[in-house]
């Protein structure tokens, strides 16, 4: 979350990514009074549904984006001059993933000297903490999500037509368990800055 929060932007590939690599850090930007946005590609009726139920459980807003390129990333950027934005690795092993976030990384040097936001770009954590080369991920912005665990597992398992209670929640679990140990507490999610135009401003937090 940010120090001062305003308007957090999550851009995924799907439905239940945000939950699922953010959700904490979203619940508790929404709690700290910031606005929270989660931009995802439109699936289908079930898929789509679900997202804006996991969305309303985090306190967050959904788009979904009939066209997730970086024309209409950059028309999103744009219009909402979110203060941070969270995506996906570029080196992440689902290449829907590395998809979206090359999409948003294209769109950012355009908007950023027009608008100057966002101000911060984070990457979050991918399958196993692993990337494309079977490498782990370094990820040393991590966010203590203890006090909005709950909220993210709720998010997740609206999900329902996913494999949340064999695949999804346990790696969740294993992945919020991993990265609270690196700082003393029970959950926490992780991330690595991205350098905006050169540049990554000193901040406290996301």
């Amino acid at each position: 979350m940010v120090e001062r929060p305003g308007l957090l932007l999550t851009v995924m590939a799907h439905p239940d990514d945000a939950e699922l690599w953010a959700g904490g850090t979203i619940a508790a930007h929404a709690r700290h009074g910031g606005t929270a946005i989660i931009a995802v590609p439109r699936h289908d009726p079930v898929r789509d549904a679900e997202a804006a139920a996991g969305a309303q459980i985090l306190g967050a807003t959904l788009r979904l984006l009939a066209d997730p390129g970086p024309a209409a990333l950059a028309a999103l950027l744009s219009e909402l001059r979110p203060d941070v934005v969270i995506t996906h690795p570029v080196s992440d092993m689902h290449p829907d993933h590395s998809h979206c976030a090359r999409s948003v990384l294209a769109a950012l040097p355009d908007i950023v000297i027009a608008t100057g936001r966002p101000r911060r770009v984070y990457h979050c954590d991918s399958y196993s903490n692993l990337d494309q080369a079977g490498n782990p991920l370094i990820l040393p912005a991590i966010i203590d999500i203890t006090s909005t665990w709950p909220a993210k597992m709720s998010a997740l398992r609206a999900h329902t037509s996913q494999p949340v209670r064999t695949h999804f929640g346990p790696m969740a679990e294993t992945l919020a368990r991993l990265h609270g140990t690196r700082i003393g507490v029970t959950h926490a999610e992780a991330f690595r800055a991205i350098p905006v135009l050169g540049r990554i401003p000193a901040t406290a937090s996301l």
